[in-house]
Parts: C-alpha cells; sequence; structure tokens
C-alpha cells in the first residue's frame, strides 16, 4: 500500500525568498525597536516556548512574511489544555478568554506599530497562513 502523495505549493524563485529573508530581518529590527521580542522562528529552530514575536517567511509562491504572538507557557498552556478538553464557546473559561483576548491586542499592537513603521500589513488567512500578521512590504515613501 502506497502513502497518499500531497503536492506542496510551488515555491518562490531565490530571489523572492532572499526579499523575504531581508523583509522579515527588517520586521524584527522595528518590532525591537519598539521594545518588544522579535526573532526569527524560521531561522531559529521555531518558537521553542518563547514569547515575543515570531517572525517567519513561508517559501512559497503565494508566501510571504508573517508575524505570530507567542505568549508564555504559564498562559498559554491551561487555555489550552481546557480548549482540548471542551468548552463551551458561547461562554469560555476564563483562562481561555484571557489568552485568546492577549492574542487579540497583540495581533492589533502589532500591525498598529508595524504600519506605523511603513509598512503594509494585513490580517491573514488564519486557514491558509495561520498567522497573526502577514507583512507584504515596506510601504515607499
Amino acid at each position: 500500500m502506497t502513502e497518499p502523495g500531497f503536492d506542496l505549493p510551488p515555491k518562490a524563485p531565490p530571489e523572492i525568498i532572499a526579499e523575504r529573508h531581508e523583509l522579515a530581518d527588517e520586521v524584527c529590527r522595528h518590532l525591537t525597536w519598539a521594545g518588544l521580542p522579535a526573532y526569527r522562528a524560521d531561522l531559529d529552530g521555531g518558537t521553542d516556548g518563547r514569547p515575543g514575536a515570531a517572525v517567519h517567511i513561508e517559501p512559497f509562491v503565494e508566501g510571504g512574511v508573517f508575524v505570530d504572538w507567542e505568549t508564555d507557557k504559564k498562559l498559554s498552556s491551561p487555555a489550552l489544555d481546557l480548549f482540548a478538553r471542551g468548552i463551551d464557546f458561547e461562554n469560555p473559561p476564563p483562562a481561555v478568554r484571557h489568552y485568546e483576548d492577549v492574542l487579540s491586542v497583540m495581533q492589533a499592537a502589532l500591525m498598529g506599530i508595524l504600519a506605523s513603521a511603513g509598512f503594509q500589513v494585513e490580517e491573514p488567512d488564519g486557514h491558509a497562513h495561520g498567522a497573526m500578521v502577514h507583512v507584504s512590504r515596506l510601504r515607499k515613501p
């Protein structure tokens, strides 16, 4: 019996990937200058439980530069444990509500900081990218 095959989307050309790496580095610098912990999750072996702005690129044609906010495990673990056990989505427990609120507030903050710094930002399709912020390019002055 053979394993089902999954076709990966086509990768972007090397020059586009290089531009994305430069943009991701610039995003990290601007977030750090704003006082937020920021790191390249795609170059540092993932988030590894580290809180802060996890910046990464996706190398596919439809990819780009993305930023996720990672909370400390002391905030995320209780919420995710409750979520995994099943919750009432109409009235989630306080730990889940707080975790979701923190992510929502940080998404708005990240988008505002990066837009103020001159980046073009948007909320990505969560089903396709699973990220909080999509940074497409630096706006020309």
